[in-house]
């Protein structure tokens, strides 16, 4: 296990989850459970905390993961960006790891809103009237909503692909993926794949495409990093989920990132329980979150060897 990897966490306070655990993290890590049940809280926490190297970098994934679940609706000009706001309807997090323990709370008393902001029981705290948000990412730490990268996002992510010179090895993922499409590349500030010998915009092609390609652009834009994906099976074919599992582990352990997914399918669950078998690689896991009968959410946590047991014995390992 490489000594940066996400192992464990204990969410003490953060959305849904209270006085919540879940540990034996790998490499390549799958999350399932029941609609509602908090799956993207989840990895929202864990985002957050492997984010958060200081102040700054900590208020930048709140911020980012609150973006994420309003973006419909900003581009649909329904909502705008507000980086307080974002902040203030948080609340509170506090969650520990093995990497790092951060503290969050937003709290407005006698009139006046501060921010407890701590890493590592470094504590500060600051007047929302004096609040400078420097919201730079972390270049290899990312974050995928169920609907991929827009049009900026995976211009940047592309990059990183330009600098590896992997170019043609994404047009083959591409091609494998759509035989009807050539190859994909950015001119001037449009994605486009092209077709028939002809460049089109990539907003010509399903949203499974866009998700397909903004999934492994980032995992070479996460090297020696981690990726969240949120819904990762969206507009992805049953038929495409092998391969998409292979290209995810065999880059994932090529460029040393730390991968974090959700999935409500038992095809995409059972698809990631096979191909890891195929490919011999026990660094993965499955996490299930479920609810007690006090309605306390709480994980299960499958290894390599425990997973391939459940599938093979046709165990209901998505949620009960």
């Amino acid at each position: 296990m490489n000594e940066h990897f996400l192992t464990d966490i204990e969410i003490k306070q953060f959305k849904c989850f209270s006085d919540f655990k879940a540990s034996g993290f790998k490499r390549v890590n799958l999350i399932g459970g029941k609609n509602n049940i908090g799956k993207t809280a989840f990895i929202e926490a864990c985002y957050i905390n492997v984010h958060s190297v200081n102040i700054d970098k900590i208020l930048t994934a709140i911020i980012n993961a609150k973006y994420s679940r309003e973006f419909l609706n900003i581009a649909a000009n329904i909502d705008s960006i507000d980086n307080q706001r974002y902040l203030d309807s948080i609340g509170n997090y506090s969650a520990k790891s093995n990497l790092k323990n951060i503290e969050f709370a937003a709290i407005k008393k006698s009139g006046i809103k501060e921010y407890k902001v701590g890493v590592d029981n470094n504590n500060n705290v600051i007047n929302a009237n004096y609040l400078s948000i420097d919201a730079n990412n972390i270049y290899n730490i990312m974050y995928i909503d169920n609907f991929g990268c827009d049009n900026g996002g995976l211009i940047r992510l592309y990059q990183a692909v330009q600098k590896q010179d992997q170019e043609n090895q994404l047009n083959y993922y591409v091609h494998e993926f759509d035989g009807s499409i050539e190859s994909f590349k950015v001119i001037g500030d449009k994605p486009q794949c092209k077709t028939n010998g002809e460049y089109r915009y990539i907003t010509e092609f399903g949203d499974g495409l866009r998700h397909y390609i903004s999934i492994i652009c980032a995992i070479y834009a996460c090297e020696n990093g981690y990726l969240f994906i949120d819904e990762i099976d969206n507009g992805i074919h049953y038929t495409q989920l092998d391969r998409l599992w292979e290209i995810i582990l065999t880059l994932s352990k090529k460029t040393n990132c730390q991968v974090f997914a959700i999935t409500h399918s038992k095809e995409m669950l059972e698809s990631f329980a096979r191909v890891a078998e195929k490919l011999n690689d026990q660094d993965i896991s499955y996490t299930l979150l479920v609810k007690n009968k006090q309605q306390e959410i709480k994980s299960i946590a499958m290894d390599y060897e425990m997973l391939l047991d459940s599938v093979a014995q046709g165990h209901e390992v998505r949620g009960w």
